[in-house]
């Protein structure tokens, strides 16, 4: 059944080794990002991780990648046993992301990877996280969640997406909306605006959003930053 959810978002910066002299500004981000990691783990008995990509795809234990597509070769896995599998570097952000997590905060657990995409409808979204809600609730098993997403890529006149004026407020509704779980909020985003934005983990929100339903959730808010001129949230929810 499903437990808990931990949020956190998918900047390669996050590894040490691609950060390089920028590893001090996103030291808190990277610890919350663990800390997360390692408090979903600790709770359940599997996990899964949800992330954006341009296409739906499902990514299990067996898989591993580098990211060396981003600048240095680190290694990254969805498990922790031995394997002969030639490291893919094509891999979706996300599945890096959640093999490198998974590494830093359990390196004995596994986990498996599902993205949707992007541009997805938000009744997709919603009719995607109830399904997976029955997958899980189906299971005698203590199941968490870690959701994989970047707020607004346009805080700042140096961020990706340059500056916009209307991203500051939408960050902040989606960062207090994750900080309370507040469900119905994530489900009324905007795709159309989020997209303007640069709100690239929209879509993976609102599968959580369809996930949890109407249930009470218990929430910590570990970090709330944009150090690049990118929204980055990090967090956990358990079942009230």
């Amino acid at each position: 059944m499903f437990r808990v959810a931990a949020l956190a978002p998918t900047p390669p910066l996050l590894v040490p080794e691609l950060a390089g002299a920028r590893a001090p500004q996103t030291e808190d981000l990277r610890t919350a990002a663990v800390a997360a990691v390692r408090a979903l783990t600790s709770e359940t008995d599997r996990w899964l991780a949800i992330g954006v990509d341009d296409a739906e795809g499902h990514y299990d234990e067996t898989t591993v990648g580098t990211l060396r597509g981003y600048g240095v070769d680190v290694p990254v896995s969805l498990s922790g046993g031995s394997t002969s599998t030639v490291p893919d570097p094509e891999l979706p952000l996300a599945v890096l992301i959640a093999g490198w997590l998974r590494g830093a905060a359990a390196p004995e657990s596994a986990v498996e990877v599902r993205t949707v995409p992007a541009t997805a409808d938000p009744r997709w979204c919603a009719q995607f996280g109830a399904q997976l809600r029955r997958e899980l609730d189906a299971s005698e098993q203590r199941w968490g969640v870690l959701v994989l997403a970047d707020g607004a890529n346009t805080l700042s006149a140096k961020a990706p997406g340059a500056f916009d004026e209307r991203a500051e407020q939408i960050q902040q509704g989606i960062d207090d909306a994750l900080t309370a779980a507040e469900v119905d909020s994530l489900a009324a985003l905007d795709s159309d605006l989020c997209a303007a934005l640069g709100v690239g983990g929209r879509a993976a929100w609102q599968v959580l959003a369809g996930v949890v339903g109407a249930d009470a959730m218990a929430t910590t808010e570990l970090y709330r930053g944009a150090p690049f001129g990118v929204g980055y949230f990090v967090g956990s929810w358990s079942r009230a």
